[in-house]
């Protein structure tokens, strides 16, 4: 049985780490009310900007002879956006992206697809530097993305499509359902399909809540399919935007969550430790009293 030195060492060390975990998640708590506002503020703009593309592509003009309105019939590449963390200490936020992230690229391998990746954090940067082929990556932005990264990624993204190196784009993040939740989702970004683009919502939107498309009738100058190849870019850019802010928001929550769990786990060792400290103590005196009364009869006799 361990002395009692090494005891109170072992619980001045938890106690120490319980005063970090607990730190963490105080600051994670903060922080997370600021991230969720954000992201709901952001939202307005890209439900909008969602019902305004689903409401000119139903028109019957809108076929799709811009770049980006194109379906490639021959898929020959992919890209994935992973988007995670600078920081670890945040329970599986990092790993659930990292794994889903080479589902897609083993999924692409057997099928003789080629796939890059752009990584937004240090954490999936690092994991992918010498995994698949990393074309960009973003790092000690994911608390606070901007929106010139947004802009790069966008920019590479709807370039790289209208050339044709691009074929399929998908965007691997945690949506923050609220200040607990989140829930990781890929969303399919490219080639654009008017019923996939419900699935990029706010993390405060009804997630039963299907997009609305404008009943008036509309003429559309130079044509349908113009005006959706226009709204197009600004649709990529809005929805990656918002994937970084929405991420940004999940990291804090899933840290905070992962802190108050370690803080909570920490306890039950103190009181473990501070038993067993008791009880190896009690042991202790209870051998020197019997060596006492013993030395003190010998002494008798």
């Amino acid at each position: 049985m361990a002395n009692l030195r090494e005891i109170k060492k072992r619980i001045s060390s938890v106690t120490s780490t319980k005063q970090i975990t607990r730190t963490m998640e105080m600051v994670s708590t903060a922080k997370i009310r600021r991230a969720l506002e954000r992201a709901y503020n952001a939202e307005p703009y890209k439900t909008a900007l969602t019902d305004v593309m689903l409401t000119v592509a139903q028109d019957a003009e809108a076929t799709g002879d811009a770049p980006l309105l194109r379906t490639h019939e021959d898929v020959r590449r992919v890209l994935v956006v992973a988007i995670a963390s600078d920081r670890g200490l945040a329970g599986g936020f990092n790993v659930a992206v990292e794994r889903e992230t080479e589902k897609i690229m083993r999924s692409c391998s057997r099928k003789g697809i080629d796939c890059e990746i752009i990584t937004c954090g240090r954490k999936p940067s690092e994991y992918f530097a010498h995994r698949g082929n990393r074309i960009m990556h973003f790092e000690g932005l994911s608390a606070d993305p901007t929106f010139e990264q947004a802009e790069m990624i966008a920019s590479y993204i709807c370039k790289g499509y209208a050339e044709g190196r691009l074929d399929r784009v998908e965007v691997v993040y945690h949506h923050a359902r609220n200040r607990v939740d989140q829930e990781l989702r890929v969303e399919h970004l490219l080639p654009l399909d008017t019923e996939m683009v419900a699935l990029a919502r706010g993390p405060r939107r009804n997630e039963d809540e299907a997009p609305q498309r404008i009943s008036s009738s509309f003429k559309f100058v130079p044509s349908a399919s113009h005006v959706l190849g226009e709204l197009v870019p600004s649709y990529i850019l809005t929805v990656i935007h918002q994937a970084l802010i929405d991420s940004a928001a999940a990291e804090q929550g899933a840290r905070r969550k992962a802190m108050n769990s370690a803080t909570e786990n920490a306890t039950a060792i103190i009181t473990t430790l501070n038993r067993t400290y008791n009880r190896v103590r009690q042991a202790s005196i209870t051998t020197e009293i019997n060596e006492i009364v013993g030395g003190a009869s010998a002494l008798e006799e």
